[in-house]
């Protein structure tokens, strides 16, 4: 990896590995963020081989992309979205992989295997979903994600966005009743 003049004064085992000291700087970065990634990854597939298996993606990514890295977001936003961006790549690929064909040319609807009356329920489009978290606004979508997606605790979120909890929760629950209706929207006009 290249030298970065970016600052990241706040951050000795990043600025490590972005100054050349590629191993142990990259060790300490894997050891200080692997949790979260995880964690992100974990609670977008559901499954625990898959969240694995994503984790060390994404750590090879981070590897190859980290000269990348500009600044001008926190690190932990950019690694987030490398995250997300992967497990998204990663649903596109299997869904590309298992889309089967009628016999009348018709591409079926793809259930939920582990549902009791899979006929009832589609699996929402992860594509979909990602949009109307774009559309949602920022407060919202801020929230949504550290709880929702990130794992924080109301506390931890008024903490980080100097608020109260009760602000947190009202967002959380805003957001999610906007987005409800965003994919309600799309499903129907689909």
């Amino acid at each position: 990896m290249a030298s970065n003049a970016i600052s990241v004064e706040g951050d000795a085992t990043l600025r490590a590995a972005l100054d050349g000291d590629e191993m142990s700087g990259f060790e300490d970065l894997y050891r200080k963020h692997y949790r979260r990634v995880y964690s992100i990854c974990l609670r977008m597939t559901g499954n625990l081989a898959e969240a694995e298996d994503l984790t060390q993606e994404v750590f090879i990514q981070l590897y190859r992309k980290l000269d990348s890295f500009r600044g001008e977001a926190a690190f932990t936003t950019w690694l987030h979205r490398l995250t997300v961006n992967q497990v998204l790549m990663h649903f596109r690929k299997r869904s590309v992989r298992s889309e089967q064909i009628t016999e009348d040319g018709e591409i079926p609807d793809s259930v939920d295997p582990d549902t009791v009356n899979p006929e009832a329920m589609p699996i929402v489009d992860r594509i979909a979903l990602e949009n109307a978290i774009a559309e949602l606004p920022p407060g919202y979508r801020t929230v949504f994600v550290l709880h929702d997606v990130e794992g924080y605790e109301h506390e931890e979120i008024a903490k980080l966005l100097e608020c109260s909890a009760g602000t947190s929760k009202s967002q959380l629950h805003k957001a999610r009743l906007k987005l409800r209706r965003l994919l309600q929207q799309r499903s129907k006009a689909a």
